[in-house]
């Protein structure tokens, strides 16, 4: 009689957490990497994500691996995406003052 309850129960939780993990490590990231490179095109800029950061942190005399060149990039793309804006204005005016 448990087992009536038990087995469908165990599977539902089952497919649910992995629909939400998924979601949460796959179609987010691609959704927000996506909502990333539109912002980009649509204000005209031909550099990549990794290219921005790279720069950026150049132009701040800043050594960075490429490893937490990508994870900058997947955090700024979660949390905080105007910041390749912002750091793609800023890597701007250091060409235009040298």
């Amino acid at each position: 009689m448990v087992a009536i309850i038990v087995i469908p129960l165990s599977i539902v939780a089952i497919i649910g957490i992995t629909g939400y993990l998924i979601y949460r490590y796959v179609i987010y990231d691609f959704l927000s990497n996506k909502s990333v490179n539109d912002t980009l095109k649509k204000y005209n800029i031909k550099k990549t994500q990794f290219e921005i950061i790279k720069e950026y942190f150049e132009n701040k005399g800043e050594s960075i691996s490429d490893q937490e060149i990508s994870s900058l990039a997947k955090q700024y793309r979660h949390k905080e995406p105007e910041q390749f804006l912002a750091m793609y204005d800023s890597i701007r005016e250091k060409s235009k003052t040298e």
